[in-house]
C-alpha cells in the first residue's frame, strides 16, 4: 500500500511539472542510454539527432531521433569534449588529447583548426559556441589529463576564452580575467555571449562585437557551469548538480534533479527540438519540454 505521504510527494511532483513554465505537463526524466564512462558535449543536427562524447573511451556517439538507438560515430576522436555543429554539418570538437580544436566533416575527415596560441599549447579547449556568421568562441580551462603525453604544466598565462574568426585563420584571446571558464553559449542573434566561470562559481554575460571582442561584462548569476544551452524564450540552462535554469534577467526559474554524480552538459534535440538532452556521468537522459531549443 502506498502511504499518504508518498501520494502527496508524487502528486507534488506531477503538479510541479504541470505548473512549470518550461517542462511539458506530466513529463518525467527518462534515461535514454547508459554504460558510458563519462558523457559530455552534446550537439544536435538539423534532424534532431544528438552527437555526444564519451571522453574516457575516446569516442563520439550518435543518438538517433528517429528510433532512440545509439551507435559509435567516430572512434577514436582525439579525446573530444565539447562539440557544436556548424552550418555545413561538420562537428567542431574540442579535441583534448593534444589540446586542439577540430572540424570533423560528415564523411569523418578531420581538419585541425587550432593547435596552439602564440606558439604554445593551449590548456585544453573544453566547450564552444558557433555564432551565426560561423565564427567560434571556445573556453580553455586547465584540467590535467592522465592520457596527456605533454608536459602537464600550463603553457599559457591563464585560463581564457578565445575567438576564431569565420574564415578560421585568425585566433585571438578575448578574456583575461576569468579563473576557470568552462561552459559557453550565445544568443541566436550573435549579440550576447554567456560564459560560465566554474572556478569562480559565477556566470557572466557579454556583448559580442563583430570583431569577436567582448564588452560590457556583467554578472548573470552566482553559479558556474560545466555546459550550457538556451531555449527559444531566452532561458539559460546551467549544469553541474543537475540542471538549473535562469530567465534572461538571471532569476532562477527551475531546477531539474538528475540521479548521477555530475551533470556535464545539455542541448535540445529530437525531431521537434522539445527534448532536453542531458549528458550526465555514465548515462544520457531526456526530458520533454514546453520550450524548444534556441535556433
Amino acid at each position: 500500500m502506498i502511504s499518504t505521504a508518498l501520494v502527496l510527494l508524487l502528486s507534488a511532483g506531477f503538479l510541479r511539472a504541470a505548473d512549470s513554465k518550461i517542462i511539458a505537463p506530466g513529463a518525467t526524466l527518462e534515461k535514454l542510454a547508459s554504460g558510458f564512462e563519462f558523457t559530455e558535449g552534446p550537439a544536435a543536427d538539423k534532424d534532431g539527432n544528438v552527437f555526444f562524447t564519451d571522453q574516457p573511451n575516446d569516442r563520439i556517439v550518435k543518438w538517433s531521433a528517429a528510433d532512440g538507438t545509439i551507435s559509435d560515430w567516430v572512434k577514436p576522436c582525439g579525446r573530444s569534449n565539447g562539440t557544436y555543429l556548424d552550418k555545413d554539418g561538420s562537428l567542431i570538437a574540442c579535441a583534448d588529447e593534444k589540446n586542439e580544436l577540430w572540424s570533423i566533416a560528415p564523411d569523418k575527415k578531420v581538419t585541425v583548426l587550432v593547435k596552439d596560441f602564440g606558439g604554445k599549447l593551449l590548456n585544453g579547449p573544453n566547450d564552444l559556441w558557433i555564432r551565426p556568421d560561423g565564427a567560434i568562441y571556445f573556453t580553455d580551462p586547465l584540467y590535467k589529463r592522465p592520457y596527456w603525453k605533454r608536459d602537464p604544466a600550463m603553457q599559457q598565462d591563464g585560463q581564457h576564452v578565445y575567438f576564431l574568426a569565420a574564415e578560421r585563420k585568425n585566433l585571438k584571446r578575448v578574456t583575461a580575467d576569468l579563473k576557470q571558464p568552462n561552459g559557453i553559449i550565445g544568443t541566436p542573434d550573435g549579440k550576447t555571449l554567456y560564459v560560465a566561470d566554474i572556478g569562480a562559481g559565477k556566470t557572466y554575460a557579454y556583448d559580442a562585437q563583430a570583431d569577436g571582442s567582448l564588452t560590457d561584462k556583467r554578472l548573470f548569476c552566482e553559479l558556474g557551469s560545466d555546459g550550457m544551452t538556451l531555449d527559444n524564450d531566452g532561458n539559460v540552462y546551467l549544469t553541474g548538480r543537475g540542471v538549473t535554469v535562469f530567465d534572461k534577467a538571471g532569476k532562477q526559474i527551475e531546477h531539474i534533479d538528475v540521479p548521477e554524480p555530475w551533470t556535464a552538459n545539455i542541448t535540445f534535440g529530437g525531431k521537434d527540438r522539445h527534448l532536453l538532452f542531458i549528458t550526465a556521468s555514465k548515462s544520457v537522459y531526456g526530458l520533454k519540454m514546453r520550450v524548444r531549443g534556441a535556433l
